[in-house]
């Protein structure tokens, strides 16, 4: 592990963007969307998915500058085609749509198809939750086959991460999980470390449920959907789910996105709790479900209840007194990557 400073990482991966060739205003959100999933703790998707990027821009595969083209639009929904924008861009974008709609509708969702890569979902989740309001997230990668049905040996969906934001009184409710075992990115790092995943997640070619990443890097073997061998057929039932909200709202499915890369299709919704109830009963009503949570006899003495997000968040402050962590894979290639670009590394 190596610490860079908060504003030092920020710099060097905006940087890296507009040398790439991004506009400096997407940029710098882009960069921020990176770090941000940093801080989380959510470092297979924060800025070890820079020199990505940095290859998109660079190819001309992801737009770089411009704005999303708006499809469809009603009272609180609207459809919006990001013609290869940067998700990084693009997902806080529709967040912060999606609250206006909130706090005039009362509720407000929009959908997104063909932006690049959103990485961290839970990286916009604090935007709503900071206004007092209520976000769930999803994204599908239509070209992406990487998990199975449950049942099957061969893959059908993208591992479509859940974002979920809620307020309370104090700390927020932050939630970011994959509807397979695991993301094909943790998958992925424990190849890239040698290293067997901790629960059998790979389904063989053959039918074995395995450990193994090597069994879905280089044999063609395919991710589990949550709940495993015995219970996936929950998890499958969310990647149907998932890939309905997303692709088929879109109009933007498998048979249409067959070359779309790494592009995600976004789902947002937000949701205003006073335009349900007051503001008042919801928090009381909020914390008491977190107290009860927090009060349940722990299995182990030592390991209270956590609520989803306390451990992110406190990971985070820490992060920005001390410097971001960046570990052995990510920095080597972010050392590469500035060698490429002739952009001054952060100090360490």
């Amino acid at each position: 592990m190596v610490r860079i400073q908060l504003d030092d990482l920020l710099h060097f991966t905006e940087t890296c963007l507009i040398r790439a060739g991004a506009h400096q205003a997407i940029a710098q959100v882009m960069a921020n969307s990176l770090v941000q999933g940093d801080l989380l703790g959510y470092r297979t998707h924060g800025v070890r998915r820079l020199p990505y990027n940095v290859k998109q821009l660079q190819s001309n595969k992801m737009r770089r500058h411009g704005e999303p083209q708006i499809l469809r639009r009603r009272a609180a929904i609207e459809t919006w085609d990001a013609e290869s924008l940067s998700g990084l861009y693009v997902a806080p974008m529709a967040v912060r749509r999606a609250m206006a709609m909130a706090k005039s509708a009362g509720t407000g969702t929009v959908v997104v198809k063909r932006c690049e890569h959103v990485a961290s979902l839970a990286a916009y989740l604090q935007q709503a939750t900071e206004q007092g309001l209520l976000i769930t997230m999803i994204a599908a990668t239509p070209a992406q086959a990487s998990v199975a049905p449950h049942g099957a040996r061969s893959p059908v969906f993208s591992p479509n991460p859940y974002g979920m934001g809620i307020p309370t009184s104090s700390t927020p409710i932050l939630l970011d999980m994959s509807f397979s075992m695991t993301a094909a990115g943790k998958v992925r790092q424990a190849y890239d470390r040698k290293e067997r995943l901790p629960w059998p997640a790979i389904v063989t070619k053959s039918g074995e449920i395995t450990d193994d990443p090597a069994a879905y890097i280089d044999h063609g073997g395919a991710i589990l959907p949550l709940g495993g061998s015995d219970l996936g057929y929950k998890g499958y039932g969310l990647c149907l789910m998932s890939e309905i909200f997303t692709l088929a709202l879109s109009n933007h499915g498998r048979l249409h996105g067959a070359h779309d890369g790494e592009m995600n299709t976004l789902y947002v919704q937000v949701s205003d709790p006073e335009a349900f109830g007051t503001r008042q009963d919801f928090l009381a009503v909020t914390d008491d479900l977190l107290e009860r949570c927090r009060g349940a006899e722990a299995i182990h003495p030592a390991e209270p209840v956590r609520i989803p997000g306390e451990r992110a968040l406190t990971l985070a402050e820490e992060q920005q007194r001390l410097g971001v962590e960046l570990d052995e894979l990510t920095w080597p290639r972010l050392q590469h990557l500035a060698d490429k670009l002739n952009v001054t590394l952060p100090r360490v």
